[in-house]
């Protein structure tokens, strides 16, 4: 019978687990920084806003700042097209991409440059519905339009996906700023970005 591995053993072991953690944790935290500093607005396909709360049919002022920036980028010729993401929460009368058509339509965006992905409640729920709309009409060059903490992720969501991404935040001066700001916001994304290889958030 073999003997049961020694107390210092498992110690090793442990360390070793808790190092390679940490190096991980570490790696997913300096991307996270680096994506919510860089502007990568490229030349693409499509501009895809990623979906945030409206209330009673206005965008929450997060996604009031997600829409004025991909319309900024759009009105800058970098993609013809804009794809609204963002179902409907409980109590809700309309989606997010719905309420999201409406704010750009009156930005003056024109109807026929969207295209709306009405029923993902999550990141990765929303992109792969839009690496479908998009796959049908032979695109996915992408510029991913997001909260500079969220960006990394959503990179890591849409490659998933199939899709070829830029990202572009919707501010990028102040990152160390915002993460005195935004602790917990910064340390969820963190930790959700390395598992969406593995986990549908």
């Amino acid at each position: 019978m073999d003997a049961p591995p020694s107390r210092s053993r498992l110690r090793r072991v442990a360390v070793a687990l808790a190092t390679v953690a940490a190096l991980a944790w570490l790696a997913s935290a300096g991307a996270v920084l680096w994506f919510a500093s860089r502007d990568g607005a490229a030349p693409a396909d499509a501009i895809v806003v990623l979906g945030a709360a409206q209330y009673r049919g206005r965008p929450s002022p997060v996604l009031r700042a997600r829409l004025d920036h991909a319309v900024e980028l759009y009105a800058q010729g970098l993609a013809p097209r804009l794809v609204l993401t963002g179902g409907m929460a409980e109590g809700d009368t309309a989606s997010e991409a719905a309420v999201s058509r409406t704010y750009v339509l009156r930005a003056g965006v024109p109807d026929t440059a969207l295209l709306l992905e009405n029923e993902g409640r999550t990141t990765h729920q929303s992109l792969r519905a839009v690496a479908q709309l998009l796959e049908v009409r032979g695109l996915e060059r992408v510029i991913l339009v997001s909260d500079p903490f969220h960006l990394f992720r959503a990179s890591v969501v849409a490659r998933r996906e199939g899709l070829a991404v830029h990202t572009s935040p919707t501010e990028t001066g102040g990152a160390w700023a915002r993460l005195v700001r935004q602790p917990t916001y910064f340390l969820a994304e963190s930790v959700k970005a390395p598992a969406a290889l593995i986990v549908e958030w």
